[in-house]
């Protein structure tokens, strides 16, 4: 079974080398809706799942919300063959998380 830290590291490599691009347009348009200016927010970079900030070493703010995607996973059996499964995920905006450990009144 994997750790936690393995996890967070899986759903950053997930995050940051997933080949699709058909979420960008809505990750984009919705965090414009959200007042950030289109120059800074970049998919993949500067927006990440829950988990792939805290394997870069952030974590989301309490109260926050993501922008929720609907992705596809591919995944392997026990007998090796490999399927792919729908999944829905929440991103975040960098300036929705802090650095782990610094205190709320810091920001």
């Amino acid at each position: 079974m994997a750790t936690m830290q393995e996890i967070r590291e899986q759903a950053l490599d997930r995050a940051r080398n997933g080949s699709s691009i058909r979420n960008d347009a809505e990750v984009i348009g919705a965090f414009m809706e959200r007042g950030i200016p289109l120059d800074e927010i970049q998919p993949r970079e500067n927006v990440l799942t829950y988990r792939a900030w805290q394997a870069i070493g952030r974590q989301v703010k309490k109260g926050e919300k993501g922008v929720r995607l609907a992705t596809i996973l591919e995944r392997e059996d026990d007998d090796g063959e490999k399927y792919r499964m729908r999944r829905t995920v929440s991103v975040f905006h960098v300036s929705q998380t802090k650095v782990i450990g610094e205190d709320e009144g810091d920001e």
